[in-house]
């Protein structure tokens, strides 16, 4: 096969990725907190499949490779999250709460494992009365999960994150942050946790605030993701006309040496 049509071939599959991320993008553009993705590419030498099942070259594979099979092709780097600001929503719901500037609230799974999220839509649960997320993730404070009292009313929550309800102070949310967000990785359904094998670790959001009765809308900015939509399919189209065009001359080729006497 020409190194042409492995360069297509590997550059269609890249396109074919980046137009996966930006579907991705596009469908979650009404998503409480959602933080868009971006995907990166690089040259690189990479090996073909039989090289990493035998890197020592046998007989067959220098009769059928005589040259190196180390080719420059593009390689998809590992995606990007974008983790800027969303733009602010008024709801009006005193439980709807949004993060003005970097952080992250600090919720528990019900396996006690930690997460970080954006979405500030918290309900209170019925049993036990903590601040929940939409997955029933406890919402975190100075001294353990946010409990609102059965009768609570009027519940209030100031910028610096503390809570009263009916005018008695029942916790202080915590507002973390990470002085490398590449540390995190998505958990789904706008949670974040942080990633295995990393060092970083949480530490007070002193400059950002809260926001009561709003939520952050989803940063996924449509007009952006449609030209890099448009820009993605022609370059996968010309991926492909390559692919093709290379295969027709192969063919051709054989046939003119099949014909010569």
């Amino acid at each position: 096969m020409r190194d042409s049509m492995y360069t297509a071939f590997f550059g269609a599959m890249t396109q074919e990725a980046r137009m996966n991320i930006i579907s991705n993008n596009l469908a979650n553009v009404n998503t409480t907190g959602y933080k868009r993705e971006s995907l990166a590419f690089e040259d690189v030498f990479v090996r073909f499949a039989s090289d990493y099942a035998d890197p020592n070259d046998s007989l067959e594979d220098r009769i059928l490779w005589p040259e190196s099979k180390l080719r420059s092709q593009t390689r998809v780097s590992p995606t990007h999250l974008v983790h800027e600001q969303g733009s602010l929503k008024n709801t009006g719901n005193d439980l709807d709460l949004a993060i003005s500037g970097e952080g992250f609230f600090e919720v528990e799974t019900p396996e006690g494992e930690l997460a970080y999220t954006r979405n500030g839509a918290f309900y209170r649960d019925p049993e036990t009365g903590a601040m929940i997320t939409g997955q029933r993730f406890q919402l975190l404070g100075e001294d353990g999960p946010i409990i609102l009292p059965e009768d609570a009313v009027n519940v209030v929550v100031t910028e610096d994150g503390l809570v009263t309800a009916d005018g008695d102070a029942i916790g202080a949310i915590n507002l973390t942050t990470f002085n490398d967000l590449n540390g995190l990785e998505k958990m789904g359904r706008q949670l974040f946790r942080i990633k295995e094998g990393t060092d970083i670790q949480p530490e007070p959001a002193d400059n950002a605030r809260i926001q009561q009765g709003f939520l952050e809308d989803s940063n996924v900015e449509v007009v952006y993701e449609m030209v890099n939509m448009i820009s993605t399919m022609r370059a996968f189209e010309a991926m492909q006309k390559v692919v093709t065009t290379t295969h027709e001359k192969d063919q051709q080729l054989i046939r003119d040496v099949g014909t010569t006497r």
